[in-house]
């Protein structure tokens, strides 16, 4: 699958992503935005992030969301103390229209910092320097010719630029810059508006298929890309050295302030720098990724186990990619994943579990996948006459997968008992599993099974729940 074809899978499954997550948004369409600053988004306990679903901002490989800006966000979520929720946008005229209506408190796209731009929004501190570059075909047979005989036949000079059709993304800094490289040399270059979601790695391609000619990307991305697209030269500069930020709302200052902080303490540290290297440095990584059946962008499987997770998913009446997400999560889909209190295999079952429900060998995939499904079709019935709802439910399941029924029973009886809802699980029964690690609620009347390390089962829904969301947004059924 190739590059192009990114937007198509994107917008398979952008749905707000309704009932399963709608409990966890805690935006209040009452607050103004011009009152949405730092301590509004720290009374609402999750900062909303804008950034572009590509190769190196944000994507999912071997079931596991990656990516320069994503890595960067989670580090600055902890930073602040705040839950992450990733929005993706690769429109670059949405993701300033996005933020300045309150649906996002951040862009992290690596902007250009250009003056137009500065009209719209804040720009934080700069994240690092780069230049435009030409993103252009190398000559038939370039592999048999010399380096001069190819610089012969490639542009090496904005002057040859003159009358020479250039397409880039609208609204792009790299339109922006053709126009004034045109008035700079004195003749005109046809630029060529691509759509407003058509990603740098998409005109590449098509540079490298032949689709088009030129485009215009920064110079670590154009680097980065031409380890998979070799026939692609990237050495002609278009521009100075340019800085590259994130942004939020004029009327943000605060939020800015501690970004800016984190920024200038992230760059005194070596985990700054491994993490920009990772992406856009460490060529041979890249090109293993984008030949991977397992990148999302070019690839759409989550796993070797897909087919498997796809057929049995119908047996729960679940998305398959939510089934893919708690395999992740108990073994990251290594069938030899074993741990100490016994599990075994993709979905750590403990043997007792996996044979009661069906599996001989746990350490056969099918086998453990079917028995585990087995499992939680169980605890689905078990808990239809108590949890009418089929996706607050789900949330049940994959609390008792973890920990079993006592324990997320006992958190109900909690829960009602101190005047909270018994049948929802979010800021409700969760917050009573997390309490019984506490002696005053796990020594109370109510509670049959005692103490739980009800942290874990916590973590374990919102884990699951947020990467599914990430499989929704990047991979299609």
């Amino acid at each position: 699958m190739t590059f192009k074809q990114m937007i198509a899978r994107k917008y398979a499954t952008i749905l707000v992503v309704c009932l399963l997550f709608s409990c966890q948004d805690s935006r209040d369409p009452n607050t103004s935005i011009s009152n949405i600053d730092l301590p509004q988004i720290k009374q609402r306990q999750k900062l909303y992030a804008l950034t572009g679903y590509s190769a190196t901002s944000y994507f999912i490989y071997k079931g596991r969301p990656m990516g320069y800006e994503y890595e960067l966000l989670t580090r600055l979520a902890d930073h602040l103390g705040l839950e992450l929720e990733i929005l993706i946008e690769d429109n670059l005229e949405q993701l300033f229209r996005r933020l300045n209506k309150g649906e996002s408190d951040i862009i992290a796209y690596g902007l250009t910092i250009t003056g137009d731009r500065k009209d719209l929004v804040k720009f934080t501190d700069y994240l690092f320097t780069t230049r435009q570059v030409l993103v252009q075909r190398k000559p038939d047979k370039w592999k048999q010719m010399k380096l001069h005989e190819i610089d012969e036949k490639l542009v090496r000079s904005p002057l040859q630029l003159i009358g020479k059709k250039v397409q880039v993304k609208k609204a792009s800094s790299y339109e922006e810059r053709l126009k004034n490289l045109s008035e700079e040399i004195g003749g005109k270059i046809d630029v060529i508006e691509a759509g407003g979601d058509s990603t740098t790695e998409q005109l590449m391609e098509a540079v490298s298929t032949g689709k088009i000619d030129y485009t215009v990307a920064d110079q670590h991305i154009a680097l980065i890309n031409q380890a998979y697209y070799q026939n692609l030269d990237v050495q002609t500069p278009l521009s100075l050295p340019q800085r590259i930020a994130w942004a939020v709302r004029k009327k943000s200052p605060k939020l800015l302030n501690e970004v800016n902080d984190w920024i200038r303490k992230m760059k005194k540290e070596t985990d700054y720098y491994v993490i920009y290297n990772k992406y856009f440095k460490n060529r041979r990584a890249f090109v293993h990724r984008a030949k991977s059946p397992y990148f999302s962008v070019t690839g759409g499987r989550i796993s070797e186990y897909d087919d498997i997770l796809k057929e049995q998913s119908k047996i729960l009446d679940w998305d398959w990619r939510l089934l893919a997400s708690l395999i992740y999560q108990e073994s990251q889909f290594r069938n030899n994943a074993s741990s100490w209190t016994g599990a075994v295999g993709l979905m750590q079952l403990l043997p007792h579990i996996g044979h009661e429900f069906g599996a001989k060998n746990l350490r056969n995939p099918r086998e453990n996948i079917r028995a585990g499904v087995e499992y939680l079709h169980w605890l689905d019935v078990y808990w239809q006459d108590q949890i009418n709802d089929h996706d607050e439910r789900i949330k049940f399941v994959l609390a008792s997968y973890n920990v079993g029924l006592g324990h997320v029973q006992d958190a109900r009886r909690l829960a009602e008992k101190y005047g909270k809802s018994a049948i929802i699980w979010t800021d409700s029964v969760e917050k009573y599993i997390v309490l019984l690690s506490e002696e005053k609620y796990y020594n109370d009347e109510l509670v049959e099974f005692g103490y739980c390390q009800g942290l874990e089962p916590y973590n374990y829904v919102r884990e699951i729940l947020d990467r599914y969301r990430k499989y929704l947004e990047t991979i299609i059924e």
